[in-house]
């Protein structure tokens, strides 16, 4: 598993045991066969307001750290694998514009995926299906399956899928091990009025690819996102109860029931491949 803690790349294993630091950093995606961890840099940029962003790729075995220094920005964000562990899809912004980004994890065969009829706002939160022939990504109004190429293969609409609820640009979606489903992030409501919290209650919800309606895996009342799927029925998310300033990483049954504590005061988490 690999996760962020206070600006730094974590590994450990999937119970929570034997943490250890990678690098510095931010967003992490351990690789499929978990030798890598792909994460995004983050300092202070020299030329313009605002941080410099590349993609790196820490090697798990040797602790080296290679930056992408091939991709043609200094604003990439939220590298995903490929089921694989051939290449990296991930935001980049190029002319003033978010677009989704393609690269071999050798750092060779940078490219655009564009699609003229998408939205900027709809390359934040890329995720690979499961043939590795397709990436799923969002907007506020719709999920999109697109190929390799851009061309949109089947779109979804967020105000017929979910549960009384919505997405933003930043909201997480991940496949199921098995391809058929989706587990999202969503907001539900307004502003929410617990005193330890800006913005409305996150919740997870489910979308099967078959089905025509999302279901709400997490309580009424938990405040938790950033899924990953572990298994067909577990997921990890992280949580952050009312009594708390930060949240935690913890282990789901798909029922949204048994939680268990893995990691405190950390987020974004990932596993390698079941």
């Amino acid at each position: 598993m690999a996760y962020e803690h206070r600006d730094n790349i974590f590994v450990a294993d999937t119970d929570g045991t034997h943490q250890k630091k990678v690098a510095d950093g931010a967003l992490p995606e351990i690789s499929p066969d978990g030798t890598r961890v792909a994460f995004n840099t983050d300092e202070d940029s020299k030329t313009r307001p605002g941080p410099e962003r590349h993609i790196a790729i820490a090697d798990l075995g040797t602790g080296k750290v290679r930056i992408l220094k091939e991709i043609p920005s200094d604003n990439c964000f939220g590298p995903v694998w490929s089921p694989d562990g051939s290449k990296l899809a991930f935001s980049i912004m190029a002319e003033n514009e978010w677009h989704l980004g393609l690269v071999n994890a050798d750092g060779s065969g940078f490219r655009f995926v564009k699609n003229a009829e998408l939205k900027s706002e709809a390359f934040g939160e890329p995720t690979w299906a499961r043939d590795g022939k397709s990436i799923f990504c969002h907007d506020l109004d719709n999920i999109y399956q697109i190929d390799l190429g851009g061309n949109v293969l089947k779109k979804w609409e967020l105000s017929k899928i979910l549960t009384d609820a919505s997405m933003n640009g930043g909201d997480r979606l991940t496949v199921s091990p098995d391809g058929k489903a989706l587990l999202m992030d969503v907001d539900c409501g307004a502003e929410h009025e617990r005193k330890n919290w800006d913005g409305p209650q996150p919740a997870i919800e489910k979308f099967d690819l078959a089905g025509e309606k999302a279901v709400r895996v997490t309580g009424k009342n938990d405040f938790i996102w950033d899924p990953f799927w572990l298994s067909n029925d577990e997921f990890l998310c992280v949580l952050q109860k009312e009594n708390e300033n930060e949240p935690s990483i913890y282990r789901m049954s798909l029922d949204g029931k048994n939680p268990k504590l893995l990691v405190r005061h950390a987020r974004t988490p990932s596993v390698s491949a079941p």
